[in-house]
């Protein structure tokens, strides 16, 4: 089957073609989202996404029926996969342009499980867990992978190296143009010459923004940092700007022991001055290392909602968050070491993003909690069969068309406004 016919099996699928027709029905309404537009009559969102390793195709599904329904997305944020739908949305093409169906073709066009590029009877282990194959096979799998596995962990820190998925990254950037931090920027800073505030709104105060916003979160275990990148990359590197922006998805995916860490060597070291900014930007006030180890931004924070936050007044344009799990409406299972451990996991990744929400409610009408069967679809299925992946991406297109139906942005603004006011009393 060749690439066209692959991703026309999921643009033809009959049920996207529905989504498709009902999103379009939605922008010809005049339906509003956002007080930022442009002359074509798109509506202009800032979007977050979760982590949730090959969940991550949902995601596309979800950003797809959003620019059918004429959304697009300013300011870019993710952790994990949702940093690499980041990365693609924000190298692939103009803020004002539609992107998720070439997305769709580049995912399509790799075949995912060359991204588990550890020993093959590691591999082949991993994917007999995520098949629930029998336990003849399962333990005689494992068997053969213990001593490779032991190895690798002692040794690499993880199981995979993670250079296949760098190497595909990078050449998508370099294929648009993009071989460093710099280009990338500049790319964020191509501004539709018709971005405008609605005219009712004329009055309001709004300052046209010089650039978009870009927000990549990993992990730094060395100095127990929350790194947000384009942001803090002048604390790893001595010369952020021509850094390659894949090394900052790669940090951002590094899965702890599925992938190896990302190590970052040399890093700046120019005695009080260096010591000064990092205390000034994390706080971090021990000695400079020379190599620091990032793994995934989804240990600190799976789901950054609150990186483009406004503390006063009512934004011109939301924050639409796209979540790969709920939000906590079910009980973790404890009892299990696997179980237990996966939700002491569970638990530091999320926790402080869901506090933020807690603290802050009107998020939850920004929010879609995508949240595929997880007794289907395994996040770590880097072999998914074609059909599967067209089903994720249906699940992920479905619920941004239901949240586009049921999102009202004149009451969400009416409720923003509410809570700033008893917030300032």
């Amino acid at each position: 089957m060749t690439l066209e016919e692959r991703t026309n099996l999921y643009l033809n699928d009959s049920r996207i073609k529905r989504y498709v027709a009902e999103a379009i029905s939605l922008k010809e309404s005049g339906k509003e989202f956002s007080d930022i537009v442009d002359d074509r009559g798109n509506q202009y969102v800032d979007l977050v996404q979760e982590g949730g390793g090959v969940l991550g195709i949902a995601l596309v599904g979800y950003t797809y029926i959003m620019e059918k329904a004429g959304i697009r997305f300013f300011s870019l944020a993710g952790t994990s996969a949702g940093a690499i739908n980041t990365m693609l949305l924000a190298a692939t093409g103009s803020i004002d342009s539609p992107k998720s169906e070439r997305i769709l073709e580049i995912l399509e066009d790799q075949n995912l499980i060359e991204f588990v590029d550890g020993r093959k009877s590691t591999r082949k282990f991993i994917q007999a867990y995520i098949d629930k194959k029998g336990k003849l096979v399962f333990y005689s799998r494992a068997l053969l992978a213990t001593v490779g596995i032991i190895i690798d962990l002692m040794s690499k820190l993880g199981l995979n190296p993670g250079n296949k998925f760098e190497h595909w990254i990078s050449e998508i950037l370099s294929d648009n143009g993009i071989q460093s931090i710099d280009d990338l920027l500049h790319r964020r800073r191509e501004i539709p010459d018709s971005l405008r505030r609605r005219a009712e709104e004329s009055n309001a105060v709004w300052k046209r923004p010089d650039e978009a916003g870009l927000v990549f979160i990993a992990s730094d275990i060395t100095t127990q940092t929350k790194a947000k990148f384009p942001e803090m990359t002048n604390l790893y590197w001595e010369k952020p700007s021509g850094v390659n922006p894949s090394k900052l998805v790669r940090a951002s995916m590094s899965i702890p022991f599925f992938f190896t860490p990302m190590k970052v060597s040399n890093i700046p070291n120019k005695g009080s001055e260096t010591e000064i900014i990092w205390n000034e930007t994390v706080g971090y006030d021990g000695d400079i290392p020379e190599e620091v180890k990032f793994v995934d931004g989804g240990l600190l924070s799976n789901f950054p909602i609150n990186v483009f936050h406004i503390s006063e007044g009512v934004p011109s344009r939301p924050t639409f968050g796209a979540k790969l799990s709920a939000l906590r409406k079910k009980q973790n299972k404890t009892e299990k070491l696997f179980q237990f451990s996966g939700s002491m996991l569970g638990t530091v990744r999320h926790l402080s993003d869901y506090d933020f929400i807690f603290k802050n409610p009107d998020y939850r009408h920004l929010i879609t909690s995508i949240d595929p069967n997880e007794e289907i679809f395994n996040w770590l299925d880097f072999n998914m069969p074609l059909q599967k992946k067209v089903d994720l991406f249906e699940v992920g297109a479905n619920k941004a068309l239901k949240f586009l139906k049921d999102f009202e942005w004149d009451d969400y603004k009416k409720e923003r406004a509410g809570l700033v006011n008893n917030n300032s009393d």
